[in-house]
């Protein structure tokens, strides 16, 4: 049943993903929730709904991911950057978070599921070193704070993916005068019947 259902909802995202990278996102899913008993990672405990509610809205802005390596901040239970990682192997991935638990839980993920392109740092992000080419945030912080506590993060023509639920138009409008937002995309994505944006932003070299 989960199988159908990853594979059907990962159609309606016109993403197509081998068979072993589809079975590697569901031994996620059953790791996450796992863990999620102890360490309370996300507040869904439904398998069905936790393929929608998380695998598939972190796919949801795959086909807006470039080719250079990606920082995730906040990233908690590994949402967005596990499943990124195991839809595109050829994407180097780099994980944060400040709290040990979630880093932990992030760790023994990526040893089970053998994740050769995923890096994690227990550490505050404003204390990070280092360039990234995409830094993306899912549920992390308003954006404008994303965006200042990453800002020396970014590398030279970098971009910021911030996913949000409903458009953040006031966020949006108290940014400083040099990022430009690039792009408001909505996402729809299969089994989640609620507002889903990525809003792509770049700093003004």
């Amino acid at each position: 049943m989960s199988q159908n259902a990853l594979a059907s909802g990962l159609a309606a995202l016109d993403i197509t993903l081998p068979g072993e990278a589809q079975s590697k996102l569901l031994a996620f899913r059953d790791l996450l929730l796992k863990w999620n008993k102890t360490y309370n990672l996300t507040a869904l405990r439904d398998p069905a709904q936790a393929i929608s509610h998380h695998l598939l809205d972190s796919l949801a802005i795959l086909p807006h991911v470039g080719p250079g390596n990606l920082l995730d901040v906040g990233s908690g239970g590994g949402l967005p950057g596990i499943p990124l990682a195991i839809a595109k192997p050829e994407l180097s991935v780099s994980m944060v978070d400040t709290v040990q638990k979630k880093t932990t839980f992030l760790q023994q993920a990526v040893i089970e599921l053998a994740l050769r392109n995923v890096t994690v740092y227990h550490a505050r992000v404003e204390e990070m070193q280092g360039q990234y080419a995409q830094i993306s945030s899912r549920a992390f912080a308003e954006i404008g704070l994303f965006i200042s506590l990453t800002r020396h993060l970014l590398a030279p023509n970098g971009r910021w993916l911030a996913m949000k639920g409903v458009r953040p138009d006031d966020e949006i409008k108290a940014l400083p005068a040099d990022i430009t937002v690039e792009a408001i995309i909505p996402l729809s994505v299969p089994g989640l019947d609620a507002e889903r944006h990525l809003i792509i932003l770049k700093a003004e070299s």
